[in-house]
Formats: C-alpha cells, structure tokens, sequence
C-alpha cells in the first residue's frame, strides 16, 4: 500500500513541474546537446573524401582526385624517381643504340659522351668532388655522393650514430615510482551528482525561460524618450585660461651670467696690464675677443654708465628677430655602446699567463726557438753558432757548433720536420742550412731520420748519371741554385748528417706540412731570395725569375697548393699547381717583418717593424680586417697556435702579447680577437727584446727567444 502511495505522489509532483516549467525534455536535451552536434559536424568534415566521382566517356563511374598541395608536411616532397624509366630491362639492351632509355615524357635520354684516356687520367690525378669512381647504370654518368652521403658513411665507418636526431642516452622518465603506495588519500566512493544531470540547472533555465516568455526579462534594453532642451547660451570668456606655447615654439637664449671680469672691483689677475690693453686698443672692433677691458673701482657708485648698453641691446634684438632658431635633436649615445662587447679574458682561458722555465746556456742572443713535432723538446739557435736542443724542464740535451770558434756564423733560424715518424732538425747558418738528427730519441727513429736525409743522395747519382749537365745560352755550365753535400766529420759525429749551400744568408726557413718540401729566404740574394727545395730528391729550384721587391719571409698554405711570398710591403699568393698569381694582400705596413697562416686557411696574421700586428680575412679583403698597435717597439714574429683559437707576436720592448682569435666558418661573422694577456720577463739589450716566439702542438705554452741570451718557457 505505501509504495503505490508514494508513486502516485512522485507522479503528481512530476506533473505539477513540468506544467509550471512549460519546456518539454526534447527542448533541454537539445539545448544541453547543441555543443554535441557542432563538434560532431566538424568531425563529418574532416572524413569528407579527398576525390569526386563523374563519368567517363563510355559512361562508366571514373574517380578525380584533388590536386596534392606539395607543402612542407607532405609527403610528396621526397627525392625525385629515377629519370630512366627502362625499369629492369638491363642496360646492355640499348649497346647498339645512341640513347639509354626513356623519360618519364617518352623522350629519349642520349648516351653521354664519354672522355678519352687523356681524360680519364686527368680525372684520376684531379678527383672531383664527391668522386666514387663507379657509374650510375640508369643514366651512364659518373656515380658522385653528395656531402650528406658522405657524411654518412664516414659516421658508418666509425661506428657512429648516423643520424644527428638520434639520442643514445635520453633523459630517464620516471614513469613510475619505485615507492609503493598502499593506502589511498580518500577511499569514499564517488557521488552521484558528478555523474548526474542537474535538477537545480534545469530549474534555474526554465525559470529563465518563462520569464522571457512573460516579458520580465527582454533582450534588448527600451529606448529612453528623449526629453526637449532648452537653447543655452555660454560666455565664450567666462573660463578664460591662458593657452600653451605652440609646439614649435623655441624660447630665446638667455645672456650669459656676467663673470668675474664684470665686477666693479675683479681680483687683480683679471687686470689687464699696460701692453694687454694697448694691443687690445690696436685690434679692430671685429677681432677682439670682448668688448671690454676689467676696470676697478673703489664704490659701486663710482661706477659710470656703460657705453655699449644700448647697442648691444640692439644687436641682441637684432639676432632675436632676425637670426632664426633650430631645434636640434642631439643624440645621447654611450660611446662604450659602439664598441663591440668582447667577452671577459677569464672566460677565454686556457692561455698562457706565467713563466714556467727559463733555458740559460748560449753566450749571446737567441735568434731561433721551435717546438718538437711531439711537443717534448725545444730547439734554439743563437748568434754564438750553436744549436742546442733542451727538455721543457731546462735541462740541456744535446748541442752542436755548427760554424767555426773564432768567427761563428750566427744561426738565424731553427724549424723542425712536421713529420712525427722521424726526428729532424733543419738550422741555418748564414749561407748554410744543416740537417740535424739529434741522438735524444729511440734507435728507431733516429735510423729514420738518418734514412730520410741519406735518400736523396741516390737519387742525386742517378738523376745525374742519366740527364746532362744544365748549360746557359753561351754554352756555360749553369750554377745551380743550392749544393748539398756532406758535413765534416766532426758534425757528423754530433749528429749534423746533411749540409745545403745557397747563394746568400737564409733569413727565413718554413717546412711543407707534409714534410718534403721546405722553403729559404734570402732577402739578399736578388733572383735567387726564394728557393724551394725537396728534400728526398736533394733538388732545389728557383720559383720566380724576379720580385718586386725584397723578399722578407714565405711560407706555404696549410691544405691547399697555396705559396705566399712577403715583402717589405706587399704579400702575393702563387698557385704551384697553376703557377699564376691568385691574390695580393696589402697590408699597408712600411716593412713587413714576419706572417703567419692561421691553420684553416683563410686567415693570416703580419707583423711590421713600426709597431703594428695586422689581422687579414683572405675571403673578406685585400685590406686588414684588424689593426692593432698594442706595443711602443717593433714587431719581430707573430705566430698561430695549431690547435688552440690563440695566437701571439713578441716585440722588441722585451714582452709578448697573447690574443685570443676566434674564427667560425659561417662567412657572415667575422673573427673575435681579443688581447688577453701581456707577458714581460725578457730584457732589452741593445734595443732588442725578444726575437722569436712558437706555440705548443696541444697545449697553450709558447716559448720565447730573447736577446738576454736567454729562453722563456710561458704556461
């Protein structure tokens, strides 16, 4: 009975509601469902099909599909498909016919034209870019692998990831803790109103609903009737107020305050003397620089009536009215603001800043210093004729007297053989230049180094055995450029196994990377100032017939058969491979010291005997990029580090400066250099400080030779 009961009156109140709410269930569910239906929509037309069906021709059902946009995210952009499309059919097929195959417009795809054996050695000798040496079987082009390709199979070789996206060791995620929990923060089960239409919300809309039925709420607001108004009248000078200055106005310049020398009573060294006011009596109205002399008096009363009052006071109305007035916009600028912000010298380390070792031994001035190719000893030359080799803790190894006691030629120069495999020594001697093996390594490599410079004297033989002597116009023996030949036995004793005799002093000396090839320069020797020399072959000959000018130092480029040729103030670059002139480099210095060539090949470094180091970008200009004067003296060597962004020139008053240069291959920045440290420990002598300098292979040291007679170890 109770149950019936109370689902009759369920009913009723049910009833009642939905009389007094007059909104149907279909009118809610599709008031509440209306965002539902949107969302599907744009769902329907998203899946539309990308074609149209029509007919064809023969009436049968044909699909047109819409043009593929090609952009970035499609996946038409691919590589293109092979040109030939023979498919598999062999190429041999088309041996007998002039073409290989066909497009993909049905067009014939010509057979290439294939070189002679002329040709096919000039490739071999000059390898093109990206060259494989195989031939593509669909087009019968030389196969060639593009720089992405070979970056590939370099990493494949290597054992490397060959994708750069590729993370082998990712950051991990934690996608689950190793802590278990057990107990939940709260265990009550959910209610039934999260999960439940709301019968407060349908309440609230139908209320809102019947009360825009009735009229109570409206959708817009009524229009205000509009009230008439009665004509006023303003007195326009009523709330008179004084206006602005217009924006252009420009005020007058006020007078200048009067000064000391307008007092009534000036101290007395505003005074002028006798001679002062009679030269400023005999100078024309127009050339003084005031119009009045100080005067003194003793009251102000006693003061007279200016003069000049009232025309100055017309020329100044003048100047007001007549003179017009600009306003100018002076502009506020940091002058620190235009400097380029250079990083800290802290930031750039390391480089060397102390003085680690000091090798004490030769009797006069270092001329010469050059690391080993290992980095582990160091070899100096100086003006008493001697060679000595030392070990970076200043113990002396190994030394030879390469001249005479009594009138030692001095050694001007000093520079090891780049290649590691042996352990040679090449210093020159005023028209001497010897070949040194000194006995402070391995058997091995010390027979090596003996193999090496023996070499070249069977070549000699029979070079000479099988050519005839070389003969002027006249029919006169030809002097040739160099004489090599054998050391007295005493030096060959020490350890100096070959001699080579040019015709004047050799200033300078700068090997070959590869190790064979070395230059001389003699600055004296006119036709002959330059000689190339290789060493295997005991051959030296004479690159240019004349230069212009006197040769000051050379040296070759890092990777490319590059030869730059410095003199007092031009820098010329050669192609041997060409032999033509590629590029002339002016530096704008009146005597060019000593280059060097920065070891990616596109920079390079001179220094000049009036004080300047100068900066080239060889892709950039022919001009300086960078000019620095940092020391009061000359500049005698500058040198790059091989393998740090460093680079350093040694001055004759006594210090080295260190600089950091950093060099990018993106061609639009350009190199940072930045002064980082200045060394000083070497003493003055004569007016000269130190006269060479070299780097560390690996480390940031770099060894100095002064003329104290000493040599300085940096780190």
């Amino acid at each position: 009975m109770a149950p019936s009961l109370r689902s009759r009156k369920r009913k009723e109140v049910s009833e009642v509601v939905e009389s007094d709410d007059d909104l149907s269930g279909a009118e809610l569910e599709g008031i509440l469902s209306q965002s539902e239906d949107e969302s599907d929509a744009e769902e329907e037309d998203q899946d539309k099909p990308n074609y149209r069906v029509v007919k064809d021709a023969n009436g049968g059902v044909r699909y047109e599909y819409e043009e593929i946009d090609p952009v970035y995210d499609s996946d038409d952009t691919d590589a293109q498909g092979p040109v030939n499309t023979i498919g598999n059919i062999p190429l041999s097929f088309y041996d007998s016919y002039p073409h290989i195959g066909y497009d993909i417009n049905g067009k014939k795809i010509m057979r290439p034209a294939t070189g002679e054996a002329l040709d096919a050695l000039l490739d071999s000798i000059e390898l093109p870019k990206g060259w494989t040496g195989l031939t593509d079987p669909e087009t019968g082009k030389p196969l060639n692998l593009s720089q992405e390709e070979l970056e590939l199979l370099k990493k494949l070789q290597l054992n490397e990831v060959p994708s750069d996206d590729y993370d082998p060791y990712p950051d991990m995620i934690p996608y689950f803790t190793s802590i278990e929990e057990k107990m939940p923060l709260s265990a009550a089960p959910e209610p039934k109103r999260r999960f439940v239409p709301s019968k407060h919300e349908a309440k609230r809309i139908a209320k809102l609903v019947r009360a825009i039925k009735e009229g109570r709420i409206l959708p817009y607001r009524p229009p205000e009737p509009e009230t008439e108004q009665e004509d006023k009248y303003y007195d326009i000078w009523a709330n008179e107020e004084p206006r602005d200055r217009h924006v252009m106005h420009i005020p007058a310049p006020k007078l200048a305050p009067p000064g000391y020398d307008l007092s009534y009573n000036p101290p007395p060294e505003y005074l002028p003397t006798a001679e002062e006011r009679e030269a400023w009596e005999k100078l024309d109205p127009e050339e003084r620089e005031k119009e009045y002399l100080p005067a003194k008096y003793d009251a102000l009363r006693k003061v007279p009536a200016y003069g000049e009052f009232v025309k100055e006071r017309f020329e100044r109305c003048l100047d007001l009215y007549l003179a017009p007035r600009v306003r100018k916009n002076r502009l506020n600028i940091d002058p620190s603001s235009l400097l380029p912000k250079l990083p800290r010298p802290e930031e750039l380390r390391p480089f060397p800043t102390v003085c680690q070792t000091i090798f004490r031994g030769h009797a006069s001035r270092v001329r010469s210093v050059a690391f080993s190719p290992d980095g582990e000893w160091i070899a100096s030359g100086s003006d008493d004729g001697t060679v000595r080799v030392w070990a970076l803790n200043g113990h002396q190894e190994w030394s030879a007297q390469l001249s005479s006691w009594d009138e030692p030629e001095p050694v001007n120069v000093v520079r090891w053989r780049p290649a590691k495999d042996t352990f040679i020594l090449a210093a020159a001697a005023g028209e001497d230049l010897f070949f040194i093996a000194p006995p402070v390594v391995s058997d091995a490599m010390e027979q090596a180094s003996r193999d090496v410079l023996d070499a070249g004297f069977g070549y000699a033989a029979n070079n000479a055995s099988s050519s005839a002597a070389a003969t002027t116009a006249d029919g006169a023996k030809k002097e040739p450029p160099a004489k090599w030949s054998r050391p007295t036995s005493s030096l060959v004793n020490a350890g100096v196994l070959l001699k080579l005799t040019v015709r004047s002093a050799v200033k300078a000396l700068n090997w070959h990377r590869r190790g064979d090839f070395f230059c001389t320069v003699s600055p004296s020797g006119q036709r002959s100032s330059v000689v190339i020399h290789t060493l295997s072959k005991h051959l030296s000959q004479v690159p240019f017939r004349k230069l212009p000018g006197l040769a000051q130092t050379a040296q070759f480029h890092p990777s490319r058969p590059y030869f730059f040729v410095a003199t007092q103030r031009m820098i010329r670059c050669y192609d041997l491979q060409r032999q033509e002139l590629v590029k002339i480099v002016q530096p704008g210095a009146r005597w060019i010291s000593s280059m060097d060539i920065h070891p990616g090949g596109d920079n390079l470094i001179v220094g000049s005997y009036d004080r300047r180091l100068l900066w080239h970008d060889l892709d950039l200009s022919n001009r300086p990029y960078k000019t620095m004067r940092f020391h009061p003296e000359a500049i005698r060597a500058v040198r790059f580090h091989r393998a740090l962004p460093l680079f350093a020139d040694a001055s004759d008053d006594g210090t080295l400066q260190i600089f950091h240069g950093k060099v990018v291959g993106d061609l639009m920045e350009n190199a940072t250099i930045v002064p980082v440290k200045q060394l000083r420990g070497h003493k003055v002598d004569k007016k000269l400080g130190v006269m060479d300098i070299d780097w560390h292979p690996k480390h940031p040291w770099i060894v100095s030779a002064g003329a104290d007679m000493t040599c300085r170890l940096w780190a």
